[in-house]
């Protein structure tokens, strides 16, 4: 467990699954994710049991956002880092906050924290990001956290809206 006083990054268990099967179902977060279809309960079950292998294995860590509550802690997101590139020192940093906990904070704190593991635990070189050029607040997210524009993919996005450039990010460790 990764934790500061206002968030907890934890592993996925399998009681998350219901969790998951709802929000990587919700469409309108299909933009972001490169989601095309919906997922099924066994394959959400099946990915929460993929996903506890070794990060060198699978290129990918996913952990839940947490808040600490008065009873229990409660879950409002997740964070990856995918494309793990151990060769080149490097990976993808992808957030999402369930939308009730938006604009509190939370998401700041999560990437913050993830970062600073990938970085000091890890041993990444670099984390980096992409984002819809109509993300505003991912973009001033990201942008707080010292992460630097270094470019755009030109109508990269398809979206219902039509196509939207991609901005890149990257953070080098200190």
């Amino acid at each position: 467990m990764i934790k500061n006083d206002k968030v907890i990054l934890r592993a996925l268990e399998p009681t998350d699954a219901d969790l998951l099967y709802q929000w990587e179902n919700q469409m309108d977060l299909w933009v972001v994710s490169n989601t095309l279809t919906p997922f099924s309960r066994h394959q959400i079950v099946t990915y929460i049991n993929q996903i506890s292998l070794d990060i060198y294995q699978t290129k990918q860590l996913r952990l839940m956002i947490d808040i600490p509550g008065e009873d229990k802690q409660e879950s409002i997101g997740m964070i990856d880092l995918f494309d793990f590139d151990p060769y080149h020192s490097r990976g993808g940093i992808g957030i999402m906050i369930y939308q009730h906990a938006r604009g509190k904070g939370h998401a700041r704190e999560a990437v913050a924290l993830f970062t600073e593991y990938a970085f000091s635990h890890l041993g990444l070189h670099q984390v980096f990001c992409d984002i819809s050029e109509d993300n505003e607040a991912s973009i001033k997210l990201f942008e707080s956290l010292d992460f630097q524009f270094i470019g755009r993919k030109k109508e990269w996005l398809k979206t219902p809206a039509g196509f939207r450039d991609e901005l890149m990010y990257q953070k080098i460790a200190p």
